[in-house]
């Protein structure tokens, strides 16, 4: 989750509405649903404040349960900036955080004490006594008694008034892993496997997490008097479904929240896309059957019955609680026939492409271009556009130590050939030894030496060239944009902030798009592609105001997109279209759905091919990525292939014309 500096513009949202909880008979739990994740941050930070000033009111503590992760980052970030800006006092709060991984040192990057403290602690005014954290540094032997310890000081505080939760793909809450009772309290367990798949990429290998952690309880959280758990994003979505909808079980350990007196679930939409009243919302409750609801219904029913769209029947709508719907739309026949259309004319062919136009594609790392639109790229080129792909990130940390070596090998063997002589070979030899030394004694997720983190900037880079080669461009279209918030060094990023919007918004003076491709896969496990998203919105934001043109209709429904003429600025250079036509691709986390998607791109077995051949180029992810993601153990090629020819199956099924494989894109002339 991003937390934004002051100097941007800051989302504040209006109060919470009750209406974001409609409820049903199928939900267990009152659930809130936000449209983004910084409105989950802000109402969850609101709600902290409150009660805060409640017990303030009355001359008392509030004792508050606080986890980790990226999830609560924002809600730390509002608090802060409420505590610096509106005076919010921490002074009678007690907080005791939920685990810490075993064994850890307080000092370590992935320590939870670390995190809290670089994220809260330290710019907030809880009295240090006040703060507990579970220690995971005792020897073995005295943990039993610390965690008893750990229990007897919440109950001397006086209880937890709140706690806040993060979920755990498993439906952990805590670290309280499958298997978990109502009855746990503090104590130290083993980790679930998917538990520290998730923590890979903040250890640089699921090798270097550790296998155990001290937790608190699930009777402990259970016993607090109110309880928040908080979700973003779309791979969080079947497990609030089983959490929210599904009987309380040992399996899902969040699930048993249902039995508590006072949670609530709060969830951005993407994170509540599994929910019965966001998916197929018909099956629990009155709705209003608009273009974009009968659409979504009728490729359902189609999906559901394994019929093409203009196969069913009055029959398959009766049978299947859609009723409403053959109501509101009188003529099932015409029904089917508009639907079938809408999809038919959203499929683009290369001829109804854009088509000498000037096009940037922002890649967040150095081969989500090619992965999630190789084939479009590789069509782009072939209408002959002015292509330029902007690599956003280094992608330096997720290269590996070997790769280094490798490549510093490289180099010394080569240095004859190259000319270089034997004084200059020297030098190398010794700074190439010094490197190697500390690649040898450098612990997981140490920082490497600034040298050590361009080669492996410079590795990413030479991929990503070589990769965009494939589909007929050069170096001389690849962009390096090498984002500030970035170059931490470590797997958790600065801020989005000034700068990293005015690199965007250069380029976007510079090349003055018609097109713009970005990421909208916003679910990758570290974060990149959604901060890399904000850059552009906000810089997307002052470039279109600057250019003061009217936002044209989004295309649907097969308008050709980039159809506007172009006008000449004074400098007698063809400008294109005011403001740039974005288009939104995934494929390396998610794809996105049928009825969400605007344009369809066929791919032939060529074009697919040849969009593998320009993945496989980026060498130091192939086989093994360093951060693959834990819920997905496919290579990136691999999830490419199946995701285009998945689309092209689920179009074929729904009655539209055969394709070996397809990309999908959304479409608009600003960011949603």
């Amino acid at each position: 989750m991003v937390t934004l500096p002051s100097a941007l513009p800051t989302l504040v949202p209006e109060p919470l509405d009750p209406s974001s909880h409609t409820g049903n008979r199928l939900e267990r739990v009152p659930t809130f649903i936000f449209e983004t994740p910084e409105q989950v941050a802000y109402q969850v930070a609101r709600r902290v404040a409150n009660l805060i000033e409640e017990r303030q009111a009355v001359g008392k503590n509030v004792v508050l349960g606080l986890p980790t992760g990226s999830t609560p980052i924002g809600v730390y970030g509002h608090l802060v900036r409420m505590h610096r800006e509106q005076g919010l006092d921490f002074s009678n709060v007690v907080t005791f955080n939920l685990d810490e991984y075993y064994p850890m040192n307080p000092d370590s990057l992935q320590s939870y004490h670390r995190f809290m403290h670089e994220h809260f602690f330290n710019h907030v005014n809880i009295p240090r006594e006040n703060i507990h954290i579970p220690r995971g540094d005792l020897p073995i032997e005295e943990v039993e008694d610390y965690c008893l310890h750990y229990e007897r000081a919440i109950v001397k505080a006086g209880g937890l008034d709140l706690v806040l939760l993060g979920i755990g793909r498993s439906g952990h809450i805590g670290f309280n892993e499958p298997g978990s009772g109502p009855e746990t309290r503090t104590r130290l367990v083993m980790l679930d496997e998917i538990t520290r798949k998730d923590a890979a990429s903040d250890f640089f290998g699921e090798e270097n997490v550790p296998r155990r952690a001290v937790t608190m309880g699930v009777g402990t959280i259970l016993d607090a008097r109110e309880v928040i758990l908080m979700a973003t994003g779309e791979h969080k979505a079947l497990i609030i479904r089983r959490a929210v909808e599904e009987e309380p079980t040992r399996q899902v350990t969040a699930s048993y929240l249902q039995l508590h007196r006072d949670a609530t679930f709060y969830v951005d939409r993407p994170a509540a896309g599994e929910l019965t009243r966001e998916k197929t919302p018909w099956l629990v409750q009155e709705v209003t059957w608009d273009e974009g609801l009968s659409k979504r219904a009728v490729i359902w029913l189609s999906e559901k019955l394994g019929k093409a769209i203009l196969q069913l029947e009055a029959a398959d709508f009766y049978r299947h609680h859609l009723q409403g719907l053959l109501h509101a739309a009188g003529d099932v026949d015409a029904l089917c026939l508009r639907v079938f259309e809408d999809l038919r004319q959203r499929i683009r062919y290369p001829d109804s492409l854009a088509r000498s136009e000037r096009v940037i594609v922002f890649s967040p790392h150095p081969d989500d271009d090619v992965i999630s639109m190789g084939g479009m790229l590789d069509k782009l080129v072939r209408n002959r556009n002015d292509v330029t792909v902007a690599y956003m990130t280094n992608g330096s940390m997720a290269v590996f130590d070997a790769d280094v070596r490798r490549m510093l090998r490289f180099v010394e063997m080569s240095m004859p050939a190259l000319g270089i002589d034997e004084a200059n070979r020297e030098a190398f030899r010794k700074t190439k030894e010094r490197y190697l030394r500390f690649l040898k004694k450098k612990k997981p997720g140490e920082v490497d030496l600034e040298p050590i983190q361009q080669i492996k900037a410079h590795i990413r880079y030479a991929e990503a060239v070589a990769a965009i080669e494939v589909l007929g461009l050069d170096d001389a279209h690849a962009r390096f944009l090498d984002m500030p918030f970035y170059k931490t060094g470590t797997v958790r990023k600065d801020p989005i902030g000034e700068a990293d919007v005015q690199v965007v918004l250069a380029l976007l003076r510079e090349i003055e798009p018609a097109h713009i491709f970005v990421a909208g896969d916003l679910s990758d496990p570290h974060g990149t592609h959604r901060m890399c998203y904000r850059a552009i919105e906000e810089a997307l934001l002052r470039y279109n105001a600057e250019r003061g043109g009217e936002a044209k209709t989004t295309p649907h429904n097969g308008e050709a997109a980039g159809d506007e003429q172009p006008k000449k600025t004074r400098k007698g250079r063809k400008r294109q279209a005011e403001r740039p036509l974005v288009w939104l691709y995934r494929g390396a986390w998610q794809e996105w759905e049928i009825d969400k998607t605007d344009i369809f791109i066929p791919l032939s077995k060529a074009d697919l091919d040849r969009k593998i051949e320009a993945i496989f180029k980026h060498e130091s992810q192939k086989d093994r990525a360093m951060f693959p993601g834990a819920y997905d153990e496919r290579e990136f090629w691999e999830r490419a292939k199946d995701r285009n020819r998945e689309t092209a199956a689920a179009l074929n099924r729904l009655g539209l014309p055969e394709f070996y494989a397809a990309e999908a894109f959304v479409t608009t002339y600003e960011m949603p």
